[in-house]
């Protein structure tokens, strides 16, 4: 324990020097978080991701530290087979895990702890605990051997709100205590990354540990816009907060916005400057052949919305001043007609009662009509309304509100955009994949490897950048502050409690 004290001390003293921290972020995806933390100073030396294809996304967006090891980034590695030892020798760092690296990040896989995943678990294996077994719900222990190892002077971990109650179990209060037996300051709480400029409600847990050194436990990012929450945020919000202990809780209250601060971005401050689509229903042919790299375009405007123009220009990367690419959508013929339709806002339910009301028209002016229950009769039904249950499926779709942020982005969009209907009814479409990037903050610039489903899944699993640019930024002025004295708990968190004021 004192020889890795002693190892924090001298890597705080090298970035009190000027020296940018340095990451290893673990479970890093395309690079959500890795953006933000790089904007916001920090540099990134390494990182671990086992999908395939993100790997190579964030290889496209990323220099490698060392020249000759750049392709190493893109291959995908599994962090419960990969070790830091073999990772440094992999990619050209030389000496030992713990000279490399400042800051210990990671985007844990979520699947086995949100409750959707938990339902999809229970509806293969017919286990009602299936998610304790998931082996992704363990990896929380394994990143907790990497922080042996590796002795960063801090740790970011994000995750899911449920998080909070597997299986009746807080896990952020496990790694919070295993964290402060091993010398540092931890505390958690809840980001909404639309009080952060993020033009989408998407509500998340981030730990936070500092070296105790520090004297004064991790600091969480003060809200820069204002946003009312749907009912349905809060509800969440309030379920997983049940299981936060009453008392020796490392829970830090969430970071609440000011009634002044400026009103979140909205769906339409982050889409309208980008092109209209209308080829899926138009030429579909020139949609099958349009591929997520492929660049069109901007529109002729004028002006920028504020977020459009920090989409166009992100620090560190090329400025977009002609077009981008990713504009690519689903192709879903009988579906175009009900999104035209739908109004702002509506749901499944809504989008089955629009439906009938198509099929009802088409089959009054079929000459003679058909018998109900015929062929052509069930014919023509399929070929008019989906064939989901409105009652099982009220939320599998939603036309986006331009006026309010959009909800939450899942890795879901992979294999369905229904959730994210654009709300401009004469292009009558899903969202396409530079639309999505948008909602997650990732800017113009930024490069998705693959095809679209697994570009949209990429968008789904990430760290919004913006949301990560906040809390590298805090994280960074907590790392550079003078060492307070040593304090206990109860001034700790007297301390915390006062900052998140």
């Amino acid at each position: 324990m004192k020889a890795g004290a002693a190892v924090r001390a001298t890597k705080l003293e090298r970035i009190r020097r000027g020296r940018a921290p340095r990451v290893l972020e673990l479970c890093s995806g395309c690079g959500g978080m890795s953006l933000g933390l790089k904007a916001a100073g920090f540099n990134l030396v390494a990182h671990i991701e086992l999908d395939t294809t993100a790997a190579e996304s964030y290889a496209i967006n990323f220099s490698a530290p060392v020249a000759a090891c750049r392709e190493a980034w893109a291959i995908a590695r599994d962090m419960t087979e990969s070790d830091p030892v073999s990772l440094c020798r992999d990619l050209g760092l030389d000496g030992s895990p713990a000279d490399q690296f400042d800051v210990l990040a990671a985007g844990l896989p979520c699947q086995a702890f949100a409750r959707i995943g938990r339902s999809k678990l229970r509806s293969v294996t017919g286990d009602d605990d299936a998610f304790k077994n998931d082996p992704r719900a363990r990896l929380y222990q394994r990143f907790l051997q990497y922080v042996e190892a590796v002795h960063p002077v801090a740790i970011v971990i994000e995750n899911v709100p449920d998080i909070l109650n597997f299986g009746g179990h807080n896990v952020p209060e496990e790694i919070c205590g295993t964290l402060e037996d091993m010398g540092y300051l931890a505390r958690y709480t809840l980001l909404n990354a639309a009080y952060y400029g993020v033009p989408q409600m998407r509500e998340r847990l981030f730990l936070l540990a500092v070296d105790a050194s520090l004297g004064r436990p991790p600091g969480f990012p003060v809200p820069t816009h204002a946003a009312k929450l749907p009912s349905g945020y809060e509800g969440a919000r309030t379920v997983a907060l049940r299981y936060v202990p009453d008392e020796g809780s490392r829970f830090t209250e969430s970071p609440w916005p000011a009634s002044t601060l400026p009103s979140a971005v909205t769906v339409r401050d982050a889409l309208s400057d980008l092109p209209r689509i209308t080829e899926h229903y138009k030429a579909p042919a020139v949609m099958r052949r349009r591929h997520v790299s492929d660049v069109l375009p901007y529109p002729s405007f004028t002006s920028l919305t504020d977020y459009a123009a920090k989409m166009r220009a992100w620090p560190g990367l090329p400025k977009c001043h002609a077009g981008t690419d990713g504009h690519v959508v689903r192709l879903t013929p009988r579906d175009f007609e009900i999104f035209r339709r739908m109004r702002i806002g509506g749901d499944y339910p809504h989008a089955s009662v629009v439906a009938q009301a198509i099929f009802e028209e088409r089959l009054s002016h079929i000459r003679p009509r058909p018998a109900q229950g015929s062929e052509a009769w069930r014919a023509l039904h399929k070929a008019s309304v989906p064939p989901y249950d409105p009652g099982k499926f009220p939320n599998k779709w939603w036309k986006m509100d331009p006026a309010m942020p959009s909800r939450t982005l899942t890795a879901h969009m992979g294999k369905d955009t229904y959730s994210h209907i654009h709300w401009d009814s004469r292009q009558r479409r899903t969202v396409s994949v530079r639309e999505a990037a948008r909602l997650q903050s990732f800017p113009d610039a930024f490069r998705f490897a693959g095809a679209m489903n697994a570009a949209f899944r990429q968008i789904g699993n990430a760290v919004p950048p913006l949301l990560a640019l906040a809390v590298g930024r805090q994280l960074k002025l907590d790392l550079l502050r003078k060492p307070a004295a040593r304090c206990d708990r109860a001034e700790t968190d007297e301390t915390s409690d006062v900052a998140a004021a």
